[in-house]
């Protein structure tokens, strides 16, 4: 027998074109695109004065945008644990009201709710000084944090448990069969796995509410869709709309990149098992 005969076959150094591998290339090409858009405008006579003149108008609504979905979705993250449990609950009266928040805050467009807590707070004026909220529900910010931590704590309660109802039954079976509590099997086994299961979709979730900020500018928020309607309105220079695209799209893009990081952190043991 040859020892070429003992050697083992030869490894291909090419990378199969999977779907991720596509949708990367997709999005580095859209990029590419972008920034030439960018260097075209700049070469055949970008207004300079613009940007001088309302970029820092931008970029207090860039803030103002990452501020006001920062505390959305942590009010809505402490609002959705409640709700899941509802969801959860063998309780009719309790997984009923769960399902009715889920409901409607999942069935109606966001834009209504915004103006049903923004216009409709003043029909209660009286009732609401009488309670001490309203100095709350006055301010068009606070408003806004308001509706949108109720609607996405309504989004986050359905990812959650359907990550926990996701996690086989086996699992709270063998904590059982070791007489661990309840609670021991809850936090330390059933909720890290439905946690890797709900990243993704609470990654998308975020991203969703960054973009569905713009809504906060029809109530008299200057967030950054406030600010570039400020800046176009008194200018008429559609540059405005175009660097609000941009700063939304690397506002996306940031999140994306630090989600998958992220993923990819917490899900490597999968990685491992799999290439064992």
């Amino acid at each position: 027998m040859s020892t070429t005969d003992t050697l083992p076959p030869p490894v291909s150094t090419v990378r199969p074109w999977t779907g991720k591998r596509i949708a990367g290339h997709v999005f580095l090409g859209f990029w590419i695109l972008l920034g030439l858009v960018i260097v075209y405008s700049v070469a055949s006579g970008w207004d300079g004065e613009f940007i001088a003149k309302y970029g820092p108008r931008l970029w207090d609504g860039l803030q103002t945008t990452l501020w006001l979905c920062f505390w959305s979705l942590l009010i809505g993250a402490l609002l959705s644990l409640p709700i899941t449990l509802g969801r959860l609950s063998s309780n009719r009266i309790f997984s009923s009201l769960a399902f009715a928040w889920v409901y409607f805050f999942r069935g109606t467009p966001l834009l209504a709710q915004t103006f049903l807590v923004y216009y409709g707070a003043g029909s209660f004026r009286e009732a609401l000084e009488v309670v001490g909220l309203w100095s709350f529900f006055r301010d068009a910010v606070f408003c806004v944090i308001f509706t949108f931590a109720l609607n996405t704590s309504a989004y986050q309660a359905e990812i959650l448990s359907g990550a926990i109802r996701n996690v086989p039954k086996g699992q709270r079976e063998a904590g059982a069969s070791l007489s661990l509590p309840a609670w021991v099997t809850f936090f330390k086994v059933i909720l890290p796995q439905a946690l890797i299961v709900a990243l993704r979709p609470y990654g998308n979730e975020i991203i969703l509410m960054i973009k569905g900020s713009a809504i906060a500018s029809i109530v008299t928020v200057l967030d950054l869709m406030g600010e570039t309607r400020y800046a176009f309105s008194k200018s008429f220079n559609f540059e405005a709309y175009l660097w609000a695209a941009v700063l939304y799209l690397a506002m996306v893009e940031v999140i994306r990149r630090i989600w998958d990081m992220l993923e990819g952190r917490l899900t490597r043991h999968l990685k491992r098992k799999s290439e064992d």
